[in-house]
């Protein structure tokens, strides 16, 4: 086991590693431009599925089944990953496919409400 010595840097010649708080969220580009209705939901939002999507696995995510964002990502198109309740796990969903139910539509609606006073 190697010797502690006090006051001496690592390897790299810094001091002590710590914790680097909290991880930054990036701001969309200036250049992204959002599509109408467009919703923007983070990672562990719940959503439920408006119209049938084709799964992958053999599970359906049918109109109505509720599930948890697990992945958010997009550039210009803002898109998700969705783990729904009854066990299917689908991607490339968009506000053409979710709509955000409990706390995540009380946060939006806020938002919304509060880029209509200050916009």
């Amino acid at each position: 086991m190697p010797r502690k010595i006090p006051g001496a840097s690592n390897v790299h010649g810094h001091g002590a590693i710590r914790h680097n708080g909290a991880v930054q969220i990036w701001k969309p580009h200036s250049l992204a431009k959002p599509h109408d209705g467009q919703i923007n939901l983070k990672i562990g939002d719940r959503v439920r599925v408006i119209s049938d999507v084709p799964s992958s696995d053999d599970v359906q995510a049918s109109a109505g089944t509720e599930g948890k964002v697990i992945l958010a990502n997009g550039f210009n198109w803002q898109r998700y990953r969705v783990l729904f309740d009854n066990g299917a796990e689908v991607g490339d969903l968009d506000h053409r496919h979710l709509e955000p139910i409990g706390r995540t539509a009380k946060r939006l609606d806020r938002q919304a409400k509060k880029a209509a006073r200050t916009g």
